[in-house]
């Protein structure tokens, strides 16, 4: 076998690379702020933090996340239309549980070979991410990989920054016995608990056949996870919260306890928890054990906030006159366990 004489014979196009860096400039630039200083393509991207000067005490917060293998089932239905959103809303969501307004977005594609559409589609996901939760996509890397990845793979990663008063932050602290659990909607699985559900719904990697099935993985399986940033910010700017949750990995067992003082638990009624048609579906068909799937995914409750019965009637009253549906999902205990009940 005659060894490459070039770059591209070997399996980077650097060309594409250039090509594609120049076509999505107009789409990642409508997501500056004033802040954002030069453009796309330098060695760093540049924010200006002046702005900062007008906090007491500013506290820079940062989170990174990926899609997570959600991306095998866009690329065997040859969508990528929304994961980018996915990439930006897992991200953003874990800093926004301490109160974070996100600042800037970069992301990292790394892929078997440039496809130049395919990456199109994603970017533009990640930038209408980055217009849903009003931060600024600043830069990137995407990194061909042949002979290390297959042609038609693809992972993603995403890094925030975010900023909040030292004084504003949310932190758990204060939760105790008889502060009230309130659920806001999930819009689906949003980015966890893929590998489960790919083994129920494409056992062999092969989509189904059927019309109804395609229509179920392309239309709630692959919904994008939900980005709370604007509504959150404007309850905090209006409400007082002592506690909130990011439902991801690990479900409800796993991550309520990351904000909870020691000694305290939560005690939830599953009547209360508006369960979406994607989940009753998989439970159905697949005859899954409730208490696992609790364990797994957000069953239906992407964002949790944590307050005392004044603030929580407060904060329900608010979201109504938003429009927003809330559910008082339980109460704060003092047995240190996550009982759904």
């Amino acid at each position: 076998m005659e060894p490459p004489k070039s770059y591209k014979s070997a399996g980077v196009d650097t060309k594409a690379g250039q090509d594609f860096v120049q076509s999505i400039k107009s789409k990642v630039a409508s997501t500056f702020s004033t802040n954002v200083l030069g453009g796309l393509g330098g060695f760093a991207a540049l924010y200006d933090v002046s702005f900062l000067k007008e906090f007491k005490c500013p506290v820079l917060l940062s989170g990174t996340d990926g899609v997570g293998t959600k991306l095998e089932i866009a690329r065997l239905i040859q969508d990528y239309s929304t994961v980018g959103i996915d990439l930006v809303a897992m991200c953003v969501n874990d800093i926004l549980v301490s109160g974070g307004k996100p600042l800037f977005f970069q992301d990292y594609i790394a892929c078997g070979r440039l496809d130049i559409q395919k990456m199109d589609s994603i970017v533009s996901g990640i930038v209408e991410g980055c217009h849903r939760a009003e931060c600024s996509l600043v830069g990137g890397e995407t990194a061909e990989h042949p002979g290390v990845m297959e042609p038609d793979e693809i992972d993603l990663a995403g890094f925030v920054v975010g900023v909040i008063e030292k004084e504003n932050l949310i932190n758990g602290f204060s939760i105790q016995k008889g502060d009230l659990v309130l659920g806001l909607k999930s819009s689906g699985a949003h980015s966890n608990g893929y590998s489960w559900i790919r083994k129920l719904l494409i056992p062999d990697g092969i989509l189904p056949q059927s019309k109804s099935d395609l229509n179920f993985l392309k239309n709630e399986v692959m919904a994008p996870t939900r980005i709370y940033v604007k509504l959150i910010q404007s309850l905090l700017a209006n409400c007082k919260v002592k506690g909130m949750v990011h439902l991801t990995g690990g479900g409800y067992f796993e991550n309520i306890p990351r904000v909870l003082p020691q000694g305290i638990g939560v005690k939830l009624e599953r009547a209360k928890i508006p369960t979406p048609h994607l989940f009753h579906k998989l439970k159905k068909d697949h005859q899954l054990d409730e208490l696992e799937m609790f364990h797994t995914f957000n069953m239906g409750i992407g964002y949790i906030l944590i307050a005392d019965e004044y603030d929580s009637n407060h904060i329900l009253k608010y979201l109504k006159e938003l429009g927003e549906e809330a559910h008082f999902l339980g109460v704060c205990t003092d047995t240190g366990k996550i009982e759904i009940q």
